[in-house]
Formats: C-alpha cells, structure tokens, sequence
C-alpha cells in the first residue's frame, strides 16, 4: 500500500458533495464503435457506455476498481449481465467513477488512467476496464502503479504520449471526483452501486452491492416490460430483519479471535449481557472525540464493566477526514495483536498528531509507544486487509446512517438508533430505560 502518494488520494475523501441531475448518458458522443461485437461509445458527458442507445432500461454502474466486491461482479456476474441484457438490445451499461480513496489509495489513479484512455476510444476503455478488473491484485499491491498503469495503456493499443498528456492535464481527476460527488448525493458511500433507469418507470432503483444475476434479473425483467420491479409483500405485518452483524449469530464471541464478535467487529463487556451498543464512528470526528473523552469513561464504568451493556466498535470513516480510514485499519492491525481498544483510545487521544498529511509514520510511532510488533503492524497498514475491514463496515452502516457517532441499540431482537452523542445525563438514561425494557419480566 502506498505511502507515498496515499495522502493526496485520500483527499478525496475530502470531496463536498454537490446535488447532481437524474440519469444521464442518453446523448453520444463522437466516438462510437464495437467491442466483442457490442455498440460502445462516449455519453455526451464522457461516459463509457456499452449496448444499444435506444435500450429501453439504462444501468449505472458506480464502481472502484480496486474493490474486491467490484472485481467478484465484473468477473462472476457481469458477463452474464451483458449477453442477456446489453448485447440483446434491452439495456445500456454506462460506467461510473467511484474510487474510495481512504480504502483503496491509488484506485483513483487506475481511474484516471481509463478516462484517459476513453479519450482515445470506446473501445481502449473497455479493454482497459477488463485489464484493471482481472490484475487488480497485481497493481493494487503496488506502491505506485504509475508505470504499470503506463505499459496496461500501451498493451491496449492506446497512445502513451497522448495519455500522459490527459494524466498530466488533470482533466481526469477532475472527472473523476465529478462522478463522485454525484455518487455521493445519491447517498453511494461504498461500491459496487447500480442506478437503474427507465424512460417507462418514473422511480429510479438501486442495487446495491455485488448482487446475483438473478436479482438483476428480478428488476431488469419488469423495467424492460415498463413496468416497476415487484417488491414481495409479507402477508402479515413482520419486524425487519436485522442485518447479521446484529443478529445474536454475529454477535456472538469469535472464539478463535478473542475479543471479536463472529463477524470481526471489536467488543467489550460481557457476551451475555442484556444490552449490546453497537458504535458506528470516525477516529477524526470532533463531536466522537468529545463523546469518548467526556461520555464514554462514565458509560464504560458504570454499564460496560459491571455486566450491563456490551460495547461493539464499527467503523464509519466520513469521506471529510482524508485521515480517518488509515487510522481505523492502524486500530484493526492493532487488534491483530490484541491490543484494538488501546489504540482506540490512542487514536482519539492523539488525533491531532496523527492527522497530518501523511499519518502512516505517527501511526507507526503510536503503535510503537504501545508496545506493539514493529514489523508486525507495518506490514499490516500497509497492506490490505485491514482496510476490507473498514470497507465491510461501511457496507453494514448504509442501513444505519452517513454521520458520526451512530449508537446502535440491541435487545430483545430489535433495535434502536441514537443519532449523535448525548451529554452523560441523556445517554445513562437512554440506557436506563432501556435495560429496564430489556430485563422486565414477561
């Protein structure tokens, strides 16, 4: 993983996120051609788009094409998508930029290079696409996949000079943090996210993750019949179901990683206590910092340590800390060596010092300072893994909330939501009222 250039991608994260116009990707542009026999070509606003422009449904594929999930739906599900779908005639694929800087740092670049690349043709682009998706092992383990990026552009058949000059012109950047704040102001925090349209259907649908070819199927039938997807009705009213990191078999203790719940998210407490709070917050984040030095000692001492309330950690990085997602992956590597609370302590105790340009160096020191495995951790931030923790996190909080600090209440199978950091005063009594419903006797 990158250090070098991971400060200045991450500023993306840092993006304002402006209110964009419906679908778009109606209008060609001057390129059109073919690739594997299908129409390709350039929206009016410089899309790529795949399928016939008369296709009665419009699929919006926001991506990042150093997502995994990404990856699992372009290689498993996608070519199915388009033979029975795009080649038909009966939708047009349109591809969208969505990088995730704060987990995938040099994504972006792997972005920009295919926007430039588009420039040169339809065609280039849909074989750079291909390429980026299938070696994104490769070059995502790169520190600087400048070079790489360079003979990928080179092998497609695209001009290198006039690619460099696209790159250098930053034209592409700025199409690239367009589209995502656009995915933004549809509330598209993580990827893969499909924007399906229709010009018979007035609503605009969303599929959200790495989803099977029969859900597509289940909403591309009825839009390409003109008419709403069916959305199953239960014949009695039923409490949603909670997603499994709320439910008591992802709650339940690891016991092969003490100290983590069955789907890797960090607790403290007691396993069979009557409450579990489930947290949702951002390292960088004023109001959790105020909430951890000023609620949270009170709550742990009062509700955590005496049996009363289990406390789970998730992340939600905001994409306006540009330093919040390296620090929540130094608090997964940190748990790698049993010591998570720690340095989540840490972290929100030396905000300031670690919320710099680039914060890997600190991180190391804190980790330092704590007694930690040296090259046990380094190898972790820098790598990988830790940071698809922090994304499957903020995969859970799409159904919860886009702000921090999010305190996710459980007993009794159900839920409750407090939005925000109570004073001390509020939040003993929330709890209060709470753990009374909890243990009241049937």
């Amino acid at each position: 993983m990158s250090r070098k250039h991971r400060s200045a991608l991450l500023v993306a994260l840092a993006l304002v996120l402006t209110l964009a116009a419906g679908c778009q990707g109606a209008g060609p542009a001057a390129d059109q051609s073919t690739y594997d026999g299908i129409p390709v070509g350039l929206t009016e606003e410089g899309y790529a788009y795949m399928g016939s422009l008369d296709a009665p449904v419009t699929i919006q594929e926001f991506t990042d094409y150093l997502c995994p999930y990404c990856a699992r739906h372009v290689l498993e599900v996608e070519p199915d998508l388009i033979e029975q779908y795009v080649r038909t005639g009966q939708a047009l694929l349109v591809f969208r930029d969505n990088p995730i800087a704060g987990l995938h740092p040099t994504s972006s670049q792997g972005h920009q290079a295919a926007v430039c690349v588009a420039e040169q043709g339809a065609a280039l682009f849909w074989e750079m696409h291909h390429r980026l998706f299938s070696e994104q092992s490769t070059w995502g383990a790169l520190a600087d996949p400048t070079e790489y990026l360079e003979g990928v552009v080179k092998e497609v058949g695209a001009n290198v000079r006039e690619f460099e000059s696209c790159v250098q012109s930053g034209r592409a950047a700025e199409a690239v943090n367009a589209t995502i704040a656009e995915a933004g102001s549809y509330g598209y925090s993580a990827t893969p996210m499909f924007r399906l349209t229709s010009e018979s259907v007035p609503e605009a649908y969303t599929i959200r993750g790495a989803e099977s070819i029969e859900t597509f199927q289940s909403y591309l039938d009825a839009l390409v019949a003109g008419e709403p997807p069916d959305v199953p009705v239960a014949e009695e009213p039923a409490a949603p179901q909670l997603p499994l990191w709320a439910r008591p078999e992802g709650l339940a203790a690891d016991p092969g990683n003490p100290g983590y719940t069955m789907v890797g998210d960090a607790f403290k407490g007691e396993t069979d206590a009557p409450l579990t709070v489930v947290e949702f917050s951002d390292f960088q984040c004023p109001v959790c910092g105020s909430h951890m030095a000023d609620v949270q000692p009170t709550l742990d001492d009062e509700y955590v340590a005496t049996g009363k309330v289990r406390w789970v950690y998730k992340h939600l990085p905001l994409r306006i800390h540009p330093q919040a997602a390296q620090a929540a992956a130094a608090a997964e590597c940190a748990g790698e060596q049993g010591q998570f609370w720690p340095m989540h302590d840490l972290l929100f105790e030396q905000v300031e010092r670690w919320s710099i340009e680039e914060p890997d160096g600190v991180l190391a020191e804190l980790a330092g300072e704590m007694g930690l495995d040296a090259e046990a951790f380094g190898a972790c931030l820098s790598g990988r893994g830790a940071l698809e923790r922090v994304l499957a996190d903020l995969y859970d909080a799409q159904d919860v909330g886009n702000s921090t600090p999010i305190f996710v209440v459980l007993y009794g199978g159900s839920g409750q939501i407090i939005n925000g950091s109570l004073p001390l005063e509020q939040f003993q009594t929330a709890l209060d009222e709470m753990l009374e419903q909890a243990t009241a006797t049937p």
